[in-house]
C-alpha cells in the first residue's frame, strides 16, 4: 500500500508531512468543536477537519470534512491559521507531521451527527471552553483570531 492511498495506517510514520484541512465554525455565538477518537489528538476537542485528498481544493476539503465528522454543511472561506503538528515516538522518530491550515467558514445547515474521526461533536461556548480538553493552539486560534474564550 503506498503513502497516496489515503489509508489510516498511510498516516502513522509519513515518508513526508501530510497536508490537513480544519475550519473555524460559529453558529448562535458557539463555535464547533470535536472530541477527537484517533491520534495524534485523541483525547482532545479540536477543530474539525482532516486530510486533503488529491485534487481537492483547501475550501472543497474543508467542506467535505466537516459533513463527514459533523453533519454540518458550511461553506468554507479563506485560510486565517496555519500550523504544524509533529509528533514524534520515544526514539525521535516522526510518528505524525501533518501541516494543517484552517479556514473561516460559514454554517449553512444541519444537526449535529458525529461521525469519522470524531467521538463526539459539540457547538461549544466560550465559558464551556475552560472545561474542555483543548490543545493550546486550538485555544489560541479562537482566543487570538476571534476573541473567544
Amino acid at each position: 500500500m503506498n503513502h497516496l492511498s489515503g489509508h489510516r495506517n498511510d498516516r502513522i510514520y509519513p515518508p513526508h508531512p501530510l497536508a490537513g484541512v480544519g475550519a473555524v465554525v460559529f453558529h448562535d455565538s458557539r463555535v464547533l468543536l470535536v472530541h477527537r477518537k484517533n491520534p495524534p489528538a485523541r483525547g482532545m476537542w479540536a477543530i474539525p477537519g482532516g486530510k486533503i485528498r488529491l485534487g481537492e481544493s483547501l475550501q472543497q476539503a474543508a467542506e467535505r470534512e466537516i459533513l463527514e465528522e459533523t453533519g454540518i454543511t458550511i461553506m468554507a472561506g479563506e485560510p486565517i491559521f496555519t500550523f504544524d503538528m509533529i509528533d514524534r515516538d520515544a526514539t525521535g522518530r516522526v510518528r505524525y507531521h501533518y501541516v494543517i491550515i484552517d479556514l473561516a467558514a460559514t454554517y449553512i445547515r444541519g444537526q449535529i451527527n458525529a461521525g469519522d474521526d470524531a467521538v463526539s461533536a459539540a457547538w461549544v461556548s466560550a465559558g464551556k471552553m475552560a472545561s474542555l480538553s483543548m490543545s493550546p493552539i486550538t485555544v489560541r486560534l479562537l482566543r487570538d483570531q476571534f476573541a473567544f474564550g
